[in-house]
């Protein structure tokens, strides 16, 4: 049984989508202890290639460790439908980054959405619908997928992308996360808490 798998996408995979690929892991961390490394797999990619085999953004990696987690052993990779085919949610920093994706796997509509809007959709979402939570990966990976399910038809039932090319369920502007590279270290401790205001929620949610 793989473990439930959260794919993280920026442009370039270097400061947003590595801080929520480790924040994630951290607040799984802290809910199911060192067994997070069986039943959950976090990671990400970037649209762009720029970045590909260098480490995690400075700045951002001091966010990560200021908050306690671990952002060791960080290398940026380019998003591909194979890393897309393997993941159960895909999150994404900006809508941009959600039509990448499609445009590579226009079947993963149903799981991909842009950070933000997972997170406001997730708030709206009676949590008792989905199946019990136990520390197995069988268990772990069933509450996943049906908690993907669950939020997607809070948004309509994954009508993001038509075939027309054009959004049926457009994501607010403010769902966005705005690109900190280049900025002081407070912006990204801004878009380190917006990304919290989401992770937070998803890990409670996916442990029960």
């Amino acid at each position: 049984m793989p473990p439930f798998t959260i794919l993280h996408v920026c442009v370039g995979n270097i400061c947003r989508s590595p801080m929520a690929e480790r924040l994630l892991t951290l607040a799984l961390r802290r809910r199911v202890g060192d067994r997070v490394e069986k039943l959950y797999l976090s990671h990400g990619a970037g649209t762009g290639g720029w970045h590909v085999g260098e480490p995690m953004n400075a700045p951002a990696a001091r966010e990560v460790i200021k908050r306690g987690g671990d952002p060791s052993g960080f290398r940026a990779r380019r998003v591909s439908g194979d890393l897309i085919d393997m993941s159960d949610l895909i999150l994404c920093a900006t809508a941009d980054q959600v039509y990448d994706v499609l445009q590579l796997r226009p079947d993963a509509v149903n799981k991909t959405f842009v950070l933000g809007e997972f997170g406001r959709l997730l708030s709206q979402l009676d949590l008792k619908v989905l199946p019990p939570y136990e520390p197995t990966p069988q268990s772990a990976y069933d509450r996943g997928i049906a908690l993907v399910v669950a939020v997607d038809a809070v948004r309509g039932g994954g009508a993001v992308w038509g075939s027309d090319g054009q959004w049926r369920q457009p994501p607010r502007r403010s769902d966005d996360l705005r690109d900190p590279w280049g900025m002081a270290d407070e912006e990204f401790s801004r878009v380190a808490d917006e990304i919290e205001r989401t992770v937070v929620p998803l890990a409670a949610a996916l442990t029960g």
